[in-house]
This record gives structure tokens, sequence and C-alpha cells, in this order.
């Protein structure tokens, strides 16, 4: 049987007045499921660690930089019974495109209760829509995906992405 639809607002620009709060909680869902189910206690622990309130600064300071220069770059959801957000996209300014020759996707994150609805089909087409009025060295848009992360790889196939390199990574 196949669950009815999360309601949920439409996809909107995120305004960092009133939005950091969500967007932060939302960021570290997205960390700490990246960390615990795509990598072992290691991993996960790694990404925790790094959720410090100086990383929460640095981190909604740099969004905020990002928004001034393009206020497009994010995107968000919010639910559809109260301010929460539920969702969000994150692409790379244009001035940064320069770092894999394209428009580059930095995050997206659905709250686990809103995957399988519209959700992240909106999102995405809210960063597509973004990156095609972005002024790129090649009409591209590019992203790191965990390669055990199996539920986002299909999400990523459906809309069109193809393998393109691969992301290699050694600690320092």
């Amino acid at each position: 049987m196949i669950a009815p639809p999360v309601p949920f607002r439409m996809v909107r620009p995120y305004d960092p007045d009133t939005d950091d709060g969500n967007l932060w909680e939302l960021k570290q869902a997205f960390e700490r499921e990246l960390g615990g189910d795509t990598g072992d206690e290691q991993k996960a622990k790694q990404y925790e660690s790094k959720l410090t309130d100086k990383y929460r600064d640095r981190y909604l300071s740099w969004v905020g930089r990002c928004v001034d220069e393009e206020p497009q770059t994010v995107h968000v959801v919010e639910g559809d019974h109260d301010d929460a957000l539920v969702g969000y996209v994150f692409v790379l300014p244009s001035s940064l495109s320069m770092i894999w020759d394209a428009a580059v996707l930095n995050e997206v994150y659905v709250d686990p209760a809103y995957r399988g609805s519209s959700v992240a089909d909106e999102l995405m087409d809210a960063a597509i829509s973004h990156c095609r009025e972005q002024s790129l060295p090649l009409d591209r848009l590019v992203l790191d995906v965990d390669a055990d992360n199996e539920r986002a790889q299909a999400f990523y196939e459906r809309h069109g992405f193809e393998h393109w390199g691969e992301l290699v990574a050694r600690p320092i």
C-alpha cells in the first residue's frame, strides 16, 4: 500500500533572517545521516564531532554570503502544519563554478517523513532552474554522492545525472 502524500508548502528561497535555526536543524540531520548511514562508527563520530557551535556559525555565515551573492542558491520547503523546514537544496554560487567548471549541487536534504513525496523532486527542479541562470564554464550540474547511498544514487539517476569521474579523498 502506498502511503498518502505528506502535505507541504511550496518551495521558496531561503531567508537567512527567519530560516537559520531551521536550516541548521536540517543540516545537522544531513551530516548525521551522512556519517552514520554511509560508513562505520568512526565516520559517524567524525561527522558528529564537527557539529559544534563554531561550525554552526561558520556554516550559516557561509550560506549567508552565498545567498547575498545569489539569492536563489538555497531553496527550502516548509511543512504544512508549522514553520519548520522539511527540506533544502544548496547550489553554490556561480563564482565558485570554477571548482568543477560546472554548477555544484552542494547539498540536498529532505526530512525522512517527507521522503517519497515530491519534496525532493521540487527542490531538484528549483536547483536546476537556478543553475540554468548561472554563467558556467560547462553547462553541467555536478555533485558528489556516497557510493553506499543507494537511495540518493537512484534519485540522481532519475533526474538525469550520470557518472562523470570519481571523487577521491585522503586525510590531511
